[in-house]
């Protein structure tokens, strides 16, 4: 078994006694390989964001949470190089291209062979051109957007107006190449979309945000007619929340 084999190996035979955990002996055991080189398999899972984790002393072990994985899912070499050369070109200024650029990694040293070799050479003749971006707002933004939590932020409009709001994010629009995004202004008390390059300073806070639904936040905007992507559409959910146009 190689080691990328040993790697998804490993994570499924920690989900499969989850919340239970196993030591570092009986995985070795069960691999037929030494304790040494599975303390560094799990230190490479960790380090790629798996959440697999250790509890020491007795009884201890190494355990993962079974809701923060998937199961394996089987790609054609022409689905992992298409996913694996979209996510790594991603745009750097875009929502959550971080988490973008390391999903390509993982799809990546999943590849072996001829696949993995065609996925670097097509990736090799794509390129793009970045553009400015503020990695602190786009983190602020990702944070509040994911944590439903109120977001401090400092926005300066089309003409040079320069304002402090506090709102609830509803999601995030993107249009013509930009992203915006969309939310209930506290101080407008209307809903409002907020172009990402345009927000100066944000600040994610702890406190929890009102649900609001972002259909409902567009209608009578000029972004009215937003869709969700198809691949997206069945997995989220219909939400409830006032009715508000967009500036």
């Amino acid at each position: 078994m190689n080691r990328t084999a040993r790697l998804y190996a490993l994570v499924e035979e920690l989900r499969a006694v989850a919340p239970r955990s196993r030591t570092v002996a009986a995985l070795a055991a069960r691999f037929e390989v030494s304790t040494r080189t599975v303390q560094r398999d799990l230190q490479a899972l960790m380090e790629t964001g798996v959440p697999v984790r250790s509890a020491p002393g007795r009884g201890g072990g190494w355990s993962v949470d079974p809701e923060m994985t998937l199961p394996p899912i089987h790609f054609t070499s022409e689905e992992a190089s298409a996913l694996a050369v979209a996510l790594a070109t991603a745009d750097a200024s875009a929502p959550y291209a971080g988490a973008a650029r390391a999903a390509a990694q993982k799809i990546a040293a999943s590849m072996t062979g001829s696949a993995s070799a065609a996925a670097q050479e097509l990736a090799t003749r794509i390129v793009t051109l970045p553009s400015p971006s503020d990695a602190l707002v786009r983190t602020a933004v990702e944070h509040a957007l994911s944590a439903k939590t109120v977001l401090q932020l400092t926005y300066t409009d089309a003409a040079g107006r320069e304002s402090h709001r506090a709102v609830e994010p509803a999601g995030l629009l993107t249009a013509d190449g930009r992203w915006y995004l969309i939310a209930w202004c506290r101080t407008r008390q209307a809903g409002r979309g907020f172009r990402l390059d345009r927000i100066t300073a944000a600040a994610a806070t702890t406190e929890q945000a009102h649900t609001h639904d972002l259909t409902e936040l567009l209608r009578g905007s000029v972004a009215a007619g937003a869709v969700q992507p198809t691949t997206l559409a069945s997995f989220t959910p219909r939400l409830e929340k006032p009715k508000s146009p967009l500036r």
